[in-house]
């Protein structure tokens, strides 16, 4: 494998540097009085050319700077270039050592980011633009800009059940939250084609949770939970199931208005339900075709600007009333990383979907709002409503 370009382009001043150093540095050698020794500073051309340039390109440059050394002494015989020859040498040899060490390293993080390309296929694998009865589009922004993979993650699958799709956030960083993410989603895989129910689907997702975590150091098991939101469309339309397990809740744009999605009951985060119990509530709601939902990592609402203030979401989401899903996710994108001056302080993850024509149903929306937010209200069988 070869090693990284580096920097920018093949004739970058970056690239170019070492060179540019040495002819100005000669230059000036040549035509500045003898007791200024500017050629002294050619000692610096070799160790600039290691940090960019390959073994043998600065060899070579190491030696025609004590070419141009020894020029120097046959016009100022009295220089006394010898000493700066030597630690030109020297320098040379030590810059080749540490250009290989650097070739050896940029090689290693090459393999690096392909073997995590290779992962992200696999946990974050691309979904397509329909499944089932929804159109869905996908983001994952990594906080660090070399990461591709953290410990956000989502799924969607189409099943005998309808369409099954979950968002989650691990605790922690790293490839201890890389490993528990991916225990998460290969679960759901295989458990959103099997289990009836969504109540089904948790229960199997915190027994692979909790069996990963077992494998962490005592020290860590306390500490390594997951916040899930899980959520299920009928194949005939209608309504819409979600399960919450401590994550934030899904935002829901009906006819221009903002509802979010908040669960009637908490449900455990998984790998707590040991200690809190296994109450998994399901709330069912009805939409409409055309209604778009936006499902979310915390990353998103933690979003920070110079001022400290967060990323407001809700009412950024309030004027997306006409966006498709993917034009909605760019200007997530955009908008998010303008809000946080460039830079994203945690991993962002987000789905977006929109019901389409196969979806239809009579809403049961609650119109009141409350400390500036609006709620929804469950379809509830006392009241009338049917399931």
């Amino acid at each position: 494998m070869r090693p990284r370009r580096p920097l920018h382009g093949r004739w970058s001043p970056a690239l170019l540097s070492p060179v540019i150093w040495t002819v100005v540095i000669t230059s000036l050698a040549f035509s500045t009085p003898r007791k200024i020794a500017f050629s002294r500073l050619l000692t610096a051309a070799p160790a600039l050319a290691a940090s960019v340039w390959p073994v043998l390109p600065t060899v070579l440059l190491g030696a025609a700077c004590v070419a141009i050394m020894i020029g120097l002494s046959l016009v100022y015989p009295d220089l006394g270039t010898w000493f700066t020859v030597g630690a030109i040498a020297a320098v040379t040899v030590a810059a080749a050592y540490a250009s290989r060490v650097r070739i050896q390293r940029e090689q290693a993080f090459v393999e690096l980011h392909l073997v995590a390309e290779a992962a992200q296929k696999v946990l974050l694998r691309p979904l397509p633009r329909r499944v089932g009865c929804i159109d869905i589009e996908s983001m994952y922004v990594a906080a660090a800009a070399q990461a591709r993979i953290g410990g956000d993650f989502y799924e969607a699958v189409s099943t005998p059940y309808g369409v099954r799709l979950i968002i989650g956030d691990v605790r922690g960083k790293g490839l201890p939250a890389v490993g528990a993410a991916a225990a998460v989603v290969n679960c759901f895989r295989e458990a959103a084609y099997d289990e009836p129910t969504l109540e089904g689907i948790v229960r199997r997702l915190d027994v692979s949770s909790t069996r990963h975590s077992c494998t962490l150091p005592a020290g860590d098991l306390m500490e390594q939970f997951t916040t899930v939101v899980l959520a299920e469309f009928p194949h005939q339309g209608g309504r819409i199931k979600l399960l919450n397990c401590g994550h934030p809740p899904p935002l829901l744009l009906h006819h221009g208005e903002l509802h979010v999605l908040d669960p009637t009951a908490v449900s455990p985060m998984l790998n707590l339900a040991g200690l809190i119990g296994t109450g998994y509530i399901t709330d069912t709601i009805v939409c409409y075709p055309g209604d778009q939902l936006l499902f979310y990592t915390d990353g998103v609402i933690e979003g920070r600007n110079g001022r400290g203030e967060f990323f407001p979401l809700q009412d950024w989401m309030r004027r997306q009333t006409s966006a498709e899903p993917r034009e909605l996710l760019d200007t997530l994108h955009r908008d998010l990383v303008q809000h946080s001056g460039g830079g994203l302080d945690d991993d962002v993850a987000a789905l977006a979907v929109r019901l389409h024509d196969g979806l239809a149903g009579e809403a049961a929306w609650d119109t009141h709002t409350e400390i500036g937010r609006s709620a929804y209200r469950p379809a509830d069988p006392a009241r009338g409503d049917s399931e």
